[in-house]
């Protein structure tokens, strides 16, 4: 594993990552591992005592996990939401959009890249999980 980047401000969850099953039937568990395959919708009730989750990427072509991120963010999750595994730099500012603020990809980000990547398209087209103004309501306040 490569060194993990995180855009937040508090600090990193020190906690080990369950499974979505073993989540469910602990009552302390904070930090949560979901796999391709794994229902999202069962840490739904469970929001507010997570602090991280964990999202697996085992192939960068498998998408599921993007709208793992999405509907987690959209059901109120504030907590640290991270990328791991086959995580390739031309997926970060998707995936930022989605809802993640943290990654730790398989391999290594060269940081010029990252930055380049996060910069590439200024304007984006429809609302996300992520704060940024479409530019359509730019045009049409």
């Amino acid at each position: 594993m490569a060194e993990t980047l995180r855009y937040r401000d508090d600090q990193p969850v020190d906690h080990p990552a369950v499974t979505v099953d073993a989540f469910v039937d602990q009552s302390n568990a904070q930090a949560v591992r979901i796999e391709p395959g794994d229902d999202t919708r069962e840490l739904l009730p469970h929001l507010q005592r997570l602090a991280l989750v964990e999202v697996n990427f085992p192939a960068f072509g498998d998408g599921r996990g993007y709208s793992s991120a999405r509907m987690l963010r959209e059901a109120g999750y504030e907590g640290e939401l991270r990328a791991v595994g086959d995580v390739l730099v031309d997926q970060l500012a998707y995936m930022r959009r989605c809802g993640f603020d943290a990654f730790e990809p398989d391999q290594q980000f060269d940081m010029d890249d990252v930055k380049a990547a996060f910069e590439r398209w200024p304007e984006v087209y429809q609302n996300a999980a992520d704060d940024r103004t479409p530019i359509w309501t730019k045009r049409h306040p």
